[in-house]
């Protein structure tokens, strides 16, 4: 098995708050994926709904994925203040967050 590089995902799992309109849930999706323009270290981000027929999504309907190069990025974008200040408005309005950090690593068979 081979570890990228240096390269990390941060993966974010939410479910928001009953009765947040979806208009403020697109807007919360735009200021996330607005945060690689203000935070150098965040190279990509990604985000989608839960479609899964395995139903083993606990709750959790969206899912957000950035790519960085490296841990020191993630601990960087995690101080910023545009992310401090995005942060705390995701989480005033999310029901359940899980959030974590992992290197893709490769299988050669």
């Amino acid at each position: 098995m081979e570890e990228a590089k240096g390269l990390v995902k941060h993966i974010v799992l939410a479910r928001f708050k009953d009765g947040t309109a979806q208009e403020e849930i697109d807007q919360l999706i735009k200021g996330y994926a607005n945060l690689v323009n203000l935070v150098e270290p965040m190279k990509s981000f990604h985000w989608g709904n839960d479609v899964s027929i395995e139903n083993l999504h606990q709750g959790f309907t969206h899912v957000f994925e950035s790519t960085f190069e490296s841990t020191e990025g993630v601990a960087e974008y995690v101080a910023h203040p545009a992310h401090v200040e995005f942060a705390n408005l995701f989480l005033s309005k999310s029901e359940k967050v899980l959030a974590i950090d992992y290197k893709p690593t490769t299988v050669r068979i």
